[in-house]
Parts: structure tokens; sequence; C-alpha cells
């Protein structure tokens, strides 16, 4: 199979100006570009209405219920330690509204806006899994292939046990399904020594490294169940990395940041100072801690598992990212992937109900359909320290949110109350 060898080109997406809470017109016209799909629908129409569904979401749902529906959206921070909140609405394939709140940076003194930047954490994996159905589209990549014979600088080679029966492929590490440990990972202080990838996944060298995660090995038999896998996205990145020949946040930048107009994101591990100053800072019940146990007081922790983890972003640009899928599955935009590669996106392996990039659901994306449910709902969440990101989408319609938090006590908030809330507020069951 061809794999092309590409110079690295020298670009990464930069950030324009600060804005508070702007209607659409205002919101393109400051970004100096339109919808990044499309463009063609007239905007502005309908600020009323969603004034009236915002003022909605942010009032108490039920005053005299107890619990989170009784708060307001202010108060609903308060209750769950939240210094900052980022919220975009998406209706009828077009970004609808956007609206920051809070203090994105408290000892810095820096007021939360629609572009301030947040650890995208673990919505970097379909972000980054539309690059790799990219790389397959153009004939880099199969997603059959055995792994092994796309790495070159690490190979797969612990446990040949499961290995010798079943070679593990791209697929299988898109949907999840190929048998490799490491759920998660913590990510670094911007004063450690950073790992590399072959470091992080396990060189077999017996030496001491600066991983904190233990080596990624494949721990049952591929394509016989599912289970979460930082590590084997990790394992993708470096497949990537060696293919393309080029590094990770440029593939990804040049494939999918640069064609859909998100110019406020980037993978940047560690963040420029350029882009901090605003940026959000992380805060929750274990950042403190670790803070106060540990002497340190870092402003967010670094990702070097870009694939996994290294995605800053805004809800305005991961807007523009979730409307390029729906257009593309209506068949109404190619601009990264035709429709049937999109289409892998969101239909799970036939193992659970990861898709190759999202998770999908019925009555939601992150609860898995019933049998004999359609899924209806697309999506992902993230979780890193002292950040937490949402991403809800319907299959067909054009409809969506996304919502991102400075803070690990934010759960409630992203993952029940205020998606409960814009649901309402718009009829979307």
């Amino acid at each position: 199979m061809f794999r092309a060898r590409t110079a690295p080109p020298a670009s990464v997406a930069s950030l324009r100006g600060a804005l508070a809470f702007v209607s659409i017109v205002a919101l393109w016209a400051a970004l100096g570009a339109r919808p990044a799909a499309a463009a063609e629908i007239p905007v502005g129409t309908g600020l009323a209405k969603s004034r009236e569904a915002i003022g909605q979401i942010e009032a108490a749902r039920d005053p005299a219920a107890k619990g989170d529906a009784a708060f307001t959206l202010t108060e609903l921070m308060t209750e769950h330690h939240t210094p900052a909140l980022s919220v975009a609405v998406v209706r009828d394939y077009r970004l609808l509204w956007a609206k920051a709140y809070g203090v994105a940076d408290e000892q810095a003194g820096l007021t939360a806006n629609v572009e301030t930047l947040f650890q995208a954490a673990s919505i970097s994996k379909p972000v980054s899994a539309m690059a790799v159905l990219k790389a397959v589209q153009d004939g880099h990549l199969g997603l059959d292939e055995d792994i092994n014979t796309l790495l070159e600088s690490w190979k797969l080679e612990r446990s040949q046990e499961y290995l010798e029966k079943t070679a593990v492929t791209p697929r299988m590490l898109l949907s999840m399904t190929a048998g490799t440990t490491v759920s998660g990972f913590p990510g670094y202080l911007p004063t450690d020594p950073m790992p590399t990838l072959p470091q992080i996944l396990g060189d077999g060298s017996g030496n001491e490294t600066p991983a904190n995660t233990d080596p990624v090995i494949v721990d049952w038999q591929p394509a016989t169940k599912e289970a979460y896998s930082g590590g084997g996205s990790t394992i993708l990145q470096l497949a990537m990395i060696d293919v393309l020949d080029r590094p990770f946040p440029e593939i990804i930048a040049k494939g999918i940041l640069e064609p859909l107009g998100m110019a406020n994101s980037c993978i940047c591990q560690p963040l420029p100072t350029a882009l901090d100053r605003n940026a959000a800072r992380a805060y929750g019940s274990r950042v403190r801690k670790q803070r106060e146990e540990g002497g340190h007081d870092a402003k967010w922790h670094v990702y070097p598992e870009h694939y996994a983890a290294g995605l800053w972003t805004t809800p305005t640009d991961l807007a523009k990212f979730m409307i390029e899928v729906q257009l593309s599955l209506a068949g109404r935009s190619d601009r990264v992937l035709r429709r049937e590669m999109t289409e892998k996106m969101v239909t799970p392996s036939g193992i659970g109900s990861y898709a190759l990039g999202f998770t999908v659901g019925s009555e939601s994306p992150h609860r898995p359909a019933k049998p004999g449910e359609r899924n209806r709902f697309f999506g992902h969440t993230g979780g890193n320290w002292g950040f937490r990101s949402n991403l809800d989408a319907h299959l067909e319609g054009g409809n969506g949110f996304i919502i991102m938090a400075n803070s690990g006590e934010s759960n409630p908030i992203l993952f029940a109350e205020l998606p409960r809330r814009i649901r309402a507020a718009y009829g979307w069951d």
C-alpha cells in the first residue's frame, strides 16, 4: 500500500481577541468567518427566541424541587465548585448561540469568554479519529492492517499469545476492541520531564522512564470485547506519525482544524505563553488536594498523549466539528471525509457501543441503545485533571450542544442538569 511521506508544514491555528456572549451574527463577524457549515443559510434570525431559551436554561428548572433542579445556572456553578463554564448550542446544522460564564482563572482575574480555551480531554479522540479515517480515505493505511506493519519506532510485541491468534488493527483501536490496556492518563506537571511515546507505551528496556502509567499491552483476545483504552489511542498516535512522517499536532492542524475553520484550537502540549493568556485554569477538589500536598501550583497538566487527551479548544470550535460530521452524514459536506467514511465514525463495530470515533446511543450518546432500539445520538465526553467536557449531537436533524468546564467536580452540570435544560428549552427528546 502506498504511503506518502510529506514535509511537515509550519502552521498551527492561532487565536484571536476575546469575546463575551454575542449573537451568532456578531460572533462570526468578530471571528472574521462565516459558519463552518451551511454558510448559505442566513444567520442572525430568531435571536429573540434564543435569548428566551437561554433565559430558561439559566433559570432554576424547578424552584420547588430539592437538589440541582432548584438552582440557577450560576448557583449550580457555585454548588459544584465550577469557576468557568462555556456552552455552544447547534440547531439545524448551524451554531445558534455560544456563551461563557464565570472566571477562567481566579488567580489572574480572567473572566471567561467564548474564546477561552479549555482542555477537551478525551474529546480529542473523535477529532483524532477523523484524522485517522482521512488517512485511510487517502490510501495511507488500511483499517484492517496489522498495526505492527504501520509502526516503525515501536512495536506492539507483548502478550504474543493473543497477537498470534488475532492481529491488532486500526479498526480495533478506533473501536476500543483491541484488548489494549491503560484506560486514561493523569498528565504531567509543566515542569516534569516529558516521556517519549515509546516510553509511554513501554519500550521494553526495563530502564526507568518519566512515564507515569503502566506499559500498554494486549491483555485479552482482540475483537472479543470492548474496553476503553487511551493506551490504544496512543498506539494510533504513533502509527499516524510513523506513516505520515509528520508531528501529530501538524497532522491534526492541517487535516482537521484548518479545513473546518477551528482557528481557536490546537494540540499544544505544553500550551505556549501567547495562548495561555486566555486559557482556563484547572480546578476541583482533586486539583486542590494535589496542589496542597505536592506544594506545586500548576495551571494545568501537560499531555504528550495528544490523540487521547491533547486538544485545547472552545465549544464554538467543537460546534464546527460537530456540524461537519452531521452535514457529512446527511450527504451535504465532504470537507474532510466522504459520507461513507463519516458513517464509520458513528457505526459500532459490532462489539459494544463504541464506533470508530464516537459513542452512540438511543437516549443520549453516552447510554448504549438497548436491544431493539435505534441509535439517535453520537458524542463523546472528556475528563482531564481539572477539566470536563461533553459533546452531545443528534445523528439526524443537525442539533446538539457542547459544554466545557474547568472543574473536576462539574459532572452533575455537564452530564445531567444542563443537558436536561437544553433539551427542554428546544423540545429535544
